[in-house]
């Protein structure tokens, strides 16, 4: 089956009270409802779950060779697992999630736009005061 993940960042200047008044509740130009969206489609997915106040693993290499392994906890997650039966996790920090709607395969994740956050791979979003330490340059 196919995935389709929507990330969107909320535009905390949006006005629904202009839009109602002036686009029939519509978002214009000069009144966006999201800053911006990131919008990712995996294939082959056997499985996927959400997981609320999850912990992220992250793994990898530092520019100069070393290896690292953190854990990120108070995330929410989307755990999905592949028809080769690997799992990953795409997901965003609770302290930054608005909200989310899931309709089938189609998860939508609304991110408030107020407080700082990192964005290490495509479709992870980890609030700045919970980002590890030791990966920060």
């Amino acid at each position: 089956m196919k995935l389709s993940l929507h990330f969107y960042l909320l535009n905390e200047h949006f006005s629904p009270e202009y839009a109602e008044a002036n686009f029939n509740g519509e978002e214009s130009e000069n009144n966006p409802k999201y800053e911006w969206e990131d919008e990712l489609e995996i294939d082959h997915v056997k499985s996927f779950e959400i997981l609320r106040e999850g912990v992220l693993p992250l793994n990898g290499e530092l520019p100069n060779g070393d290896s690292f392994s953190h854990e990120v906890s108070r995330m929410f997650l989307i755990s999905i697992v592949n028809s080769d039966n690997q799992q990953a996790f795409l997901g965003v920090s609770e302290s930054i999630l608005a909200d989310f709607k899931q309709e089938e395969n189609v998860i939508r994740v609304y991110i408030k736009d107020y407080e700082p956050f990192g964005n290490p791979t495509p479709g992870v979003y980890i609030a700045s005061k919970e980002f590890p330490k030791e990966l920060i340059f």
